[in-house]
């Protein structure tokens, strides 16, 4: 008989699967069945989820539920085949896999083709690798890298997405369809490539992880600061390349600054859901998981000879997780890495990070004028940073007046609501106003 209790325990059980299983499945699938039916392994992945939500709480969860779902999901996946005709060389795997004698290797998780042996795990880690190259083709979009990076290997909705990327859910869905059709219309296929294109395709992929995890940490607007779920994603992924026979330095730097990055979630947000600045936040707080984690990867990105803006970031990030206090930090050495930045991957953005270091190093006025120099930047007249920065050096410098005019237009730009709030609380400081809307 059902109950309530067994119908969360399973609910709880099949959406930690759906995180961390469902991708690694849809890529397993879709080397058996090909790129080109790669619908068709999302499709039967989401049937197992299904099945598993409905039987479960009746019949009990499996000793080995992984191995349960992996095998509905080929039983489901063979099934299509017959009834579609789409029998071709790679299904015989499939088939052979499907139709094993399941009993014992749902139980202990052992045997041929399941999760629990460590040959079939290492498949995994393998088709997954493959999949996230795939996804990330140079020849597909940026966005549409992460969307399909987020679908296919991350499991991630549509709606999901959407509200990642703050759009509407049909936009998401029609950037799939377009993306799909982009690489069956080309053959990009699941082949590890090799030389320059490999070098091209990582260089790809770790695009799209970079901004994968941006999208969660810094979210544009919304009620959220963070998805932490995007950025622990993108973390995932970052450390499948680098960690893979394909990983190279520059990938373990993109792991090393992801890491640094996502340790300050804890300390970003107080108890009430309000934005705590770097400088205020309680390092204690900081995951110290996530940072061994990042001097370790940190450490490998130095193997090589190249220096890519990945390395400089996380060298920057890495000053900050090393700093027991915002007192011992070390900004003359933060300069010269930005200044170094700024050679190898200028942006606006780096340069206004640039100015708020130029301003602890040479002094507020010297920092406002490089912040005051970015004012034409076209990219930046919508960023909400940069009069909120030049306020906060206005404020240090005592000029409460202009400041509050400062935080009153980055209050019209675009940002999450735990931000508004707290240009909210700076304005009220600068006039030592009571509450107000905004």
């Amino acid at each position: 008989m059902q109950t309530s209790a067994q119908t969360q325990k399973t609910g709880e059980l099949v959406d930690h699967l759906f995180r961390n299983r469902a991708g690694q499945m849809v890529a397993h699938l879709t080397r058996l069945l090909g790129p080109e039916h790669l619908d068709l392994a999302e499709e039967v992945v989401q049937e197992a989820l299904l099945k598993a939500l409905q039987s479960w709480p009746y019949n009990d969860i499996p000793e080995n539920p992984t191995g349960w779902l992996f095998q509905v999901a080929r039983n489901a996946a063979l099934d299509a085949v017959r009834h579609r005709n789409l029998v071709n060389r790679k299904t015989s795997e499939l088939m052979a896999l499907a139709e094993m004698d399941g009993g014992s290797i749902f139980t202990s998780g052992r045997g041929l083709g399941l999760p629990g042996d460590p040959d079939f795990e290492e498949q995994l880690r393998d088709d997954e690798l493959r999949m996230v190259l795939m996804c990330c083709h140079p020849g597909l979009s940026r966005d549409a890298r992460v969307a399909l990076s987020l679908k296919t290997v991350g499991g991630f909705s549509a709606r999901e997405i959407a509200k990642a990327f703050l759009c509407e859910e049909a936009a998401i869905a029609q950037r799939l369809v377009r993306a799909k059709r982009q690489m069956h219309e080309e053959a990009i296929g699941l082949e590890l490539p090799s030389g320059k294109d490999l070098a091209q395709r990582l260089d790809s992929a770790l695009e799209a992880i970079y901004l994968m995890f941006n999208e969660g940490y810094a979210a544009q607007s919304g009620p959220e600061l963070f998805r932490k779920d995007l950025c622990d994603e993108a973390l995932r992924l970052a450390k499948l390349l680098a960690d893979s026979s394909v990983g190279t330095p520059q990938a373990h730097a993109l792991v090393a600054l992801l890491a640094f990055q996502a340790a300050r979630l804890p300390a970003r947000l107080d108890s009430h859901g309000e934005m705590i600045l770097l400088e205020d936040q309680d390092r204690g707080l900081w995951d110290q998981e996530l940072l061994s984690s990042g001097f370790r990867h940190f450490g490998l990105s130095a193997e090589g000879t190249e220096i890519s803006s990945y390395h400089l970031q996380a060298a920057i990030a890495a000053i900050h997780a090393g700093a027991a206090t915002e007192a011992d930090t070390d900004w003359e050495k933060m300069l010269d890495l930005y200044d170094q930045l700024m050679e190898v991957g200028p942006s606006p953005v780096v340069a206004l990070n640039r100015a708020v270091v130029v301003s602890k190093v040479k002094g507020t006025a010297d920092g406002l004028t490089e912040l005051r120099s970015l004012a034409e930047e076209k990219s930046l007249r919508n960023y909400y940073l940069l009069p909120a920065a030049e306020a906060s050096l206005l404020l240090q410098m005592g000029d409460r007046g202009e400041a509050a005019k400062l935080f009153r237009e980055a209050l019209k730009r675009p940002c999450s609501e735990p931000e508004k709030r707290l240009l909210v609380r700076r304005w009220a400081e600068c006039e030592a106003i009571g509450p107000c809307f905004y």
